[in-house]
């Protein structure tokens, strides 16, 4: 329960109190300014609490905004104030700096709600002002001032502000133009019966790995409902999100479930085409494409992460090519352009979905590499380009998470700590990438060079976060770990031509990746990376690769025995990962957020 306190005697007439009660309020009157701090005071520590001036003429969906949105310490709209409990102590200081009566009984309630706010944010909390466009929040100093405002409020629809606002402003070409004009009123109808944004997101799981199933079967009409299941996860995809706006309910665990079940769908899709691609007499060489789609979506994903966490909170941060992009952005036609050749999910989902029914698993995995292999030489040189023309400076915070970004094991850990700080850490990671794969490709699975070669990368990865990372490309180094690494298993999987490594590897690649996604939303939600032990015990990116390379050289040629290391190393991984990261969600006092979605 929350508690709203009305700081005067309340207006006849006023429908506020039910408004503030069908908000989930407990409404008190406070008489006069003295009377808030005992009110206050009677309010339980953990609670919510907010002031509202009872003269208070709006529509019900700013107070909302103002008022129930968790994601803030404190918000504010022109007489309404809410805090939550982080920022009690600083509300109490400034009421506590409120004027005696009776010279506070001259002052308009108006002057004290929206100066307690003024107070809060001189005082170092982080005060929320919403954007309510052509939502009214007022106090009107007189009855010609509240006539206005009457008119204002009748002249603007609530509801259809509040369903526009639960649509994405920045979205894909076919999200935008194909689901979010009836998805939102499917998000409404979820709203009215209760449904949590975290029950859709469950929901759209669960439909997503039916249509997995069904693209398993092999057969035609298994890959037309696996079509068609697909966008129905897609439609709840975007109705999750629409929901937590549409009805404010953000929470970490929503931002952690939305983000993490995308790739968990995605991913799943990825096998199960893989699967049907084998019981329709296909061969493991299918297997090789659908790890490669998600070896190289995942990477294209850490580019998108690294580049954002490096540059966010960057000084002078702007650049020629980010003024030319701005331009073109300025060009409705280049908008949907420039969405759509980075193949987002909407786009991405729907060409997957679309193939999936007409043609054949083989087909849809070319398509994926094809598009998603332009849309990352698109999107890295792009981020390239701003990267070397901007002059900025680059953080403390931003290089912490760019190392944690980098997952560096204990072997690289070592070899940092006792290694001279180098320039050129991009440069360092490349070197060592590229030496690895090209080993990878051309020497034997099961000979000595490839055991060097990972030896030797990762020494170069140590090297390579010697130093802080904090050079204009530094943000390519967790990237180019990552093409190394699953680049690595993808190619010792495939030339290895044992009977299942490729669905092993799969697996394997899955659980680390995993593993990174839950890193990037961890630094994303402000909570911190994964402990430090749970690095160690998965050994980092150059230590499960070195893992994997050993294990290929010394099993490669004894059977079946590479594809159970490889999938009992999976499982261990798997198990550790998930069960720190589901502890760590469930019990996690970040603050409350919801990830508004990735582009790619």
């Amino acid at each position: 329960m929350s508690t709203a306190i009305l700081t005067g005697p309340p207006v006849p007439g006023s429908q506020l109190g039910p408004d503030l009660r069908a908000l989930g309020f407990d409404v008190q009157n406070a008489f006069l300014p003295d009377d808030l701090p005992r009110l206050l005071a009677e309010v339980p520590a953990g609670e919510r609490v907010a002031l509202v001036d009872p003269r208070f003429l709006g529509h019900l969906h700013a107070l909302r905004l103002a008022l129930t949105d968790p994601r803030f310490p404190a918000a504010s709209v022109p007489g309404a104030l809410t805090v939550q409990a982080e920022a009690r102590p600083a509300l109490a200081r400034a009421l506590a700096e409120v004027p005696a009566a009776p010279a506070a009984q001259v002052r308009t309630a108006a002057v004290l709600t929206d100066g307690v706010a003024a107070a809060l944010e001189a005082d170092g909390v982080a005060v929320h002002h919403p954007e309510l466009g052509s939502l009214v929040a007022t106090v009107p100093a007189d009855e010609a001032a509240a006539a206005a405002a009457s008119r204002a409020v009748s002249a603007v629809d609530d509801e259809a502000v509040r369903l526009r606002n639960a649509v994405k402003s920045r979205d894909g070409f076919f999200t935008t133009h194909f689901i979010s004009p009836y998805s939102r009123y499917i998000a409404r109808w979820c709203a009215r019966r209760g449904l949590t944004p975290n029950q859709v997101t469950t929901a759209s799981l669960i439909t997503a790995l039916i249509a997995a199933g069904c693209a398993a079967t092999g057969t035609r009409g298994g890959y037309v409902a696996a079509g068609v299941l697909l966008i129905l996860s897609f439609v709840l995809d975007c109705t999750d999100g629409q929901l937590a706006r549409y009805s404010l309910q953000y929470s970490t665990m929503g931002a952690w479930l939305d983000a993490t079940f995308d790739r968990a769908k995605e991913y799943a899709y990825y096998a199960g085409l893989a699967l049907g691609a084998a019981r329709g007499g296909g061969s493991d060489d299918v297997w090789a494409l659908a790890l490669g789609a998600m070896v190289l979506q995942t990477c294209r994903h850490v580019v998108d992460f690294s580049f954002n966490e490096a540059n966010h909170d960057a000084s002078a941060n702007t650049s020629p090519t980010a003024a030319l992009s701005g331009k073109l952005d300025s060009v409705g036609w280049t908008v949907w352009v420039r969405r759509m050749i980075v193949l987002p999910i909407g786009e991405r989902w729907a060409m997957i979905a679309v193939l999936t029914a007409a043609t054949t698993p083989r087909v849809v995995f070319y398509a994926l590499l094809i598009g998603c292999a332009f849309a990352a030489c698109y999107t890295t040189a792009g981020r390239v380009l701003r990267s070397v023309t901007r002059r900025a400076t680059r953080t403390d915070r931003a290089a912490r998470a760019l190392a944690d970004l980098a997952d560096s094991g204990p072997l690289a850990q070592l070899v940092a700590a006792r290694a001279p700080r180098i320039p050129g850490a991009p440069v360092v990671a490349a070197v060592g990438a590229a030496a690895l794969i090209a080993a990878a490709l051309t020497q034997p699975v099961g000979g000595r060079q490839m055991i060097v070669a990972a030896v030797f990368y990762a020494i170069l990865s140590g090297l390579a976060v010697a130093g802080p990372l904090k050079g204009a490309l530094d943000w390519l180094v967790p990237p180019l770990f990552r093409v190394a690494e699953y680049g690595t298993v993808l190619i010792l999987a495939a030339r290895a031509d044992v009977d299942g490594a490729l669905p092993a590897a799969f697996g394997l690649v899955s659980a680390v990746a995993y593993h990174h996604y839950d890193t990037v939303y961890r630094i994303k939600g402000g909570s911190g990376a994964p402990p430090q032990w749970l690095v160690r015990v998965i050994g980092g990116q150059e230590g499960r690769t070195l893992v994997v390379t050993v294990l290929a050289a010394v099993l490669a040629t004894r059977g079946t025995d590479f594809t159970l290391a490889l999938t009992a190393l999976a499982a261990v991984i798997a198990l550790v990962v998930l069960v720190e990261s589901i502890r760590f969600w469930v019990s996690s006092g970040a603050p409350a957020v919801h990830d508004e979605g990735e582009t790619a």
